[in-house]
C-alpha cells in the first residue's frame, strides 16, 4: 500500500464527480478493483498509475508522495494560446496574494 494514495484518489474521483464504476470503465478494470484502491486494500499497478493521473490532470509524484496536499495538481493548457495561458498564470499568483 501506498501511504496517502486512498485518500488522494478517493478525493480526486469527488472532485472530477465520477462514481468508482465511471473509472473503472476508463482504465479498463472492475468497480471492485477501483474501491480496493480508495480502502489500501490493493496497489494500482504503474500502468494504473499512470492512468489515473492522466484521468485526474495530476503527477504521478503527487498521487505517490506521502502527503495529501494537492500541490501536484496540473492544469491542461493544450489548445490555449500564450496568452490565455499567461492570463491563468496571473489569476493564479491573484489568488495566492490574497
Amino acid at each position: 500500500m501506498i501511504k496517502g494514495l486512498p485518500e488522494k484518489l478517493k478525493m480526486l474521483r469527488s472532485r472530477y464527480s465520477l462514481s468508482q464504476k465511471e473509472v473503472a470503465d476508463k482504465l479498463g478494470v472492475s468497480p471492485s478493483i477501483i474501491s480496493g484502491y480508495e480502502t489500501g486494500e490493493r496497489t494500482p499497478s504503474t500502468e494504473n498509475i499512470l492512468a489515473l493521473s492522466h484521468l485526474y490532470h495530476c503527477t504521478t509524484d503527487y498521487l505517490l508522495e506521502n502527503n495529501t496536499q494537492t500541490t501536484g495538481v496540473t492544469l491542461d493548457t493544450a489548445g490555449l494560446s500564450d496568452k490565455q495561458i499567461h492570463a491563468i498564470q496571473v489569476l493564479i499568483e491573484t489568488m495566492r496574494n490574497e
